[in-house]
């Protein structure tokens, strides 16, 4: 004869019973607290956090100047062809009527008419920093700009404007970006932050070297051998 199934009950739960009737279920014990990192990993972290993003932001600008170095200490080795261009252009009726002179004017360095100045860089891509050479017969208006020069004259008479520029290259083009020559308030600012980052770079650099300078016994001779090369240079090979 089959066995009949029987459900077994379930399990009753133990437990010590709180005033409300319920189990109160043991507590785990607590966690043991995670030990701190000690200051030098956080140092260690930091700095090269600092070192990475500084290389990131360096990287273009240390590449363009360190080639540029090169380009610029061999430049007379270089031969560069300048490219000359000429234009000519006649100045509207009202352009030319602001040229005309006043009886009391003096000549010197003063601002360009709005009109001449919009007139000038429409007819050659700039009117330079808006101001001229003013003189009784012509106005001159120099156009400086990297890898060239250029600059432009107007007859006060005729309303004659003679345009010349000179091209020297690129090579001569990235040499001024170098020098900052004639690049504008802009790139001198992207300059300072270079510096900045490159300070940060260098200084996040030297940190490192340090904690790693237990194990590496070559790393204070090449620090010291970096640092006195320039001068050695300076004192036996220049000031001669």
């Amino acid at each position: 004869m089959p066995h009949a199934f029987v459900r077994k009950p379930a399990r009753e739960e133990t437990g010590p019973l709180t005033p409300a009737g319920k189990i109160n279920h043991p507590v785990a014990p607590p966690r043991p607290p995670v030990p701190r990192r000690s200051f030098r990993a956080a140092l260690v972290r930091q700095v090269t956090l600092w070192h990475w993003v500084s290389s990131g932001i360096t990287l273009g600008g240390m590449l363009l100047f360190t080639i540029t170095g090169i380009t610029l200490n061999h430049a007379s080795q270089i031969p560069a062809e300048p490219v000359v261009r000429v234009r000519e252009a006649a100045a509207p009726a009202p352009i030319a009527a602001a040229l005309v002179p006043a009886p009391d004017e003096q000549e010197g360095r003063r601002p360009l008419p709005a009109a001449v100045a919009a007139w000038l860089a429409r007819e050659f891509g700039s009117a330079g920093d808006g101001t001229g050479e003013w003189s009784p017969d012509e106005i001159y208006v120099s156009l400086p700009r990297p890898g060239g020069d250029a600059w432009v004259t107007v007859d006060r008479g005729t309303g004659l404007a003679h345009f010349e520029q000179t091209d020297r290259g690129w090579i001569a083009y990235f040499n001024d970006l170098h020098k900052g020559r004639h690049t504008g308030r802009a790139w001198s600012i992207y300059i300072d932050v270079l510096a900045v980052a490159c300070l940060v770079f260098s200084f996040s650099g030297l940190i490192l070297l340090q904690i790693h300078s237990a194990k590496r016994p070559a790393t204070w001779p090449l620090v010291a051998f970096s640092l006195f090369v320039p001068f050695l240079v300076l004192i036996f090979f220049v000031h001669r």
